[in-house]
């Protein structure tokens, strides 16, 4: 018994002494054990990926503590706009009189604010009062996706508003003729076709960096840049292809949005009656607040964000990129119900007629 004692002594010796005496002398196996992963990237044995399996969102880092009141605003905005927009689509799409070019656009304008918030306040609200700051790896990329592409179409519809706009002013007679439904559609697909093909490859530039220092976005959702710098990787392909999208999309947009504008303002000008330049430029001012409201924090942004550096605190670039969101979806059913006398009629006649049918019953 004493000699099986003693060789299982040598064995047990031999298996864990000689791996220590086998890193003391060679220095390189050393630097691969420094190399290997900490113990808390294993589980039961196996591994874990390089890439994070979730990523924890902050909220606005500074103001933890006043993320239950800063919530309040951000969820009386969303029913606004869920409304309000809603009850625009429902009102075009049940009255006749608005069957035109002009509140098609408009209708596809209020279905794009609608779905881009719904993208991002529900998640928002869910991390200001339930603390539920966990998102998963590809919940996070298709977060991205989204908010990215609906940005760019609702960019898309408002030049194409603007073309509306110039149309009608420019080229009265003809209206009909070449504002017709299919090319309508035509228009709308293509809108929704570029915010795909321009916005897609965020997702597998941001798939494709690795992920090894913290999981920790500093921001209320997903958004490319935000998600591109918490990597340890190289983001400049992430940062270049980023600012030629926003120029692609944007930058063409606002082009054309100024060159129709221009055209309209000539048009506006040299008409001879006061009345007939008042009611032209009556029926753009609507878009116009439409255009402010979207691109001002739009372009904030996109450029603090990029050049702004430590100049602005990091708070503030995560209150104006969801402004940037919210203001847009909740003010452009009021700017349109204030200012378009056609749809302020349409709500009275649906109120009315409601009303009409309830007293028969």
């Amino acid at each position: 018994m004493e000699f099986v004692g003693i060789i299982i002594q040598t064995i047990l010796s031999y298996l864990v002494l000689n791996p220590i005496f086998l890193l003391c002398r060679k220095q390189s196996l050393i630097k691969h054990v420094k190399c290997l992963p900490p113990i808390s990237h294993y589980v039961w044995g196996k591994q874990l990926q390089p890439g994070p399996g979730f990523f924890v969102l902050n909220g606005i880092p500074g103001l933890e503590a006043a993320h239950t009141w800063i919530a309040l605003p951000f969820c009386f905005m969303y029913i606004t706009a869920v409304l309000g927009n809603c009850g625009l689509i429902y009102l075009i799409s049940h009255e006749e009189a608005l069957h035109r070019p002009m509140y098609y656009f408009l209708a596809l304008l209020s279905f794009t604010d609608v779905t881009l918030c719904t993208t991002t306040v529900p998640n928002m609200l869910c991390i200001f009062w339930f603390n539920l700051k966990e998102i998963h790896f590809n919940a996070c990329l298709a977060q991205m996706f989204f908010v990215h592409m609906l940005t760019g179409m609702e960019s898309g519809v408002l030049m194409l508003m603007a073309l509306d706009r110039y149309v009608a002013i420019c080229h009265p007679l003809r209206y009909s003729t070449i504002l017709t439904n299919p090319v309508i559609t035509k228009a709308g697909l293509a809108t929704f076709l570029r915010g795909v093909l321009l916005i897609l490859p965020f997702t597998f530039l941001t798939k494709r960096l690795p992920y090894c220092r913290s999981n920790f976005i500093p921001h209320t959702y997903c958004d490319h840049m935000s998600v591109a710098k918490v990597s340890c990787g190289n983001f400049k392909v992430n940062a270049i292809y980023g600012l030629l999208a926003a120029l692609l999309i944007g930058g063409f947009d606002m082009f054309c949005i100024s060159v129709s504008y221009t055209m309209i303002l000539r048009a506006v000008v040299s008409l001879s009656s006061a009345d007939a330049r008042h009611k032209a430029f009556s029926t753009c001012t609507s878009h116009i607040c439409a255009i402010v409201i979207t691109y001002v924090p739009a372009l904030f942004t996109i450029f603090t964000h990029r050049f702004g550096g430590q100049s602005i605190p990091h708070h503030v670039h995560i209150l104006i990129a969801n402004l940037y969101l919210m203001l847009p979806p909740t003010l452009n059913p009021i700017v349109y119900g204030v200012k378009t006398k056609q749809i302020q009629e349409g709500v009275i006649k649906l109120f009315f007629k409601e009303k009409d049918v309830l007293v028969m019953k």
